[in-house]
């Protein structure tokens, strides 16, 4: 006869002898150990992203710095240049001009440059962020949105700058007719810099009435945007001001 042998279990204990207790507790452990994991991992992210961030507000804070120092430099110089322009046509229009020929040359080149008006700004930084994408580490809106709007205005006066570019080509041709290119080489240096007036009091070139017209509205052209680009300077100066400001206050950059 075969006898069976009943096993006696208490109460939540399996036949290994384990509660299902301590299968939940393990459980548990597990679910706690892979979700510090993650959590860890998220922080050192998030840690990461943060100092990639005031990395690159830091980068862009020297930027804009240094374009405000540039601003400033253009504002001056085109202050300079609009009573330059003003000279130059009140003593071109003058019954008197011949006796100011050394004046009138000196101006007429003077204005005639590029370089030393030219925004050129410190955009390395605004274009990595466009370009790689990184503007998403950016995590204040309204930095966000006063960077692009910054951006937005130096893309503008680039645009501005070329059609000064363009005045400036129509000005020269018309000088042609009226100024001697032998006088104006001894007056640059090597970096096409003006040194100064010329000796003597050179001639001008013989010219019609029509060819002073002419002459007249391209120096026009070149003082009404030279005045605009200098009124709009000073615009995008303040605005780099009050983006410098804020970087300071929200990233507590020295």
């Amino acid at each position: 006869m075969e006898v069976h042998h009943h096993s006696h279990l208490a109460p939540g204990e399996t036949h290994t002898g384990k509660k299902w207790t301590h299968y939940l507790w393990e459980f548990l452990m597990l679910f706690l150990a892979v979700t510090l994991g993650f959590f860890v991992e998220n922080q050192r992210e998030h840690l990461v992203e943060h100092q990639r961030e005031k990395q690159f507000v830091q980068s862009l804070f020297n930027d804009i710095k240094a374009d405000t120092a540039n601003l400033d430099r253009i504002i001056n110089a085109r202050t300079k240049k609009e009573h330059s322009l003003d000279s130059l046509s009140y003593l071109m229009n003058s019954d008197s001009s011949k006796y100011f020929t050394k004046q009138i040359y000196f101006y007429a080149v003077s204005i005639a440059r590029t370089l030393p008006y030219r925004f050129v700004p410190n955009d390395g930084t605004i274009q990595q962020l466009k370009n790689s994408g990184a503007f998403r580490l950016i995590r204040k809106r309204i930095v966000v949105d006063s960077i692009s709007k910054y951006d937005v205005n130096v893309r503008n006066l680039l645009g501005q700058w070329e059609v000064e570019e363009g005045l400036i080509e129509h000005y020269r041709d018309a000088a042609t007719k009226m100024f001697d290119a032998l006088v104006f080489d001894p007056m640059l240096d090597e970096d096409v810099a003006v040194i100064g007036p010329p000796k003597g009091n050179p001639s001008l070139q013989p010219y019609t009435s029509r060819e002073l017209y002419e002459w007249n509205y391209r120096v026009y052209g070149i003082k009404a945007i030279n005045k605009a680009s200098r009124r709009d300077f000073k615009l995008l100066l303040q605005q780099a001001g009050n983006l410098l400001a804020m970087l300071k206050e929200e990233y507590h950059l020295e």
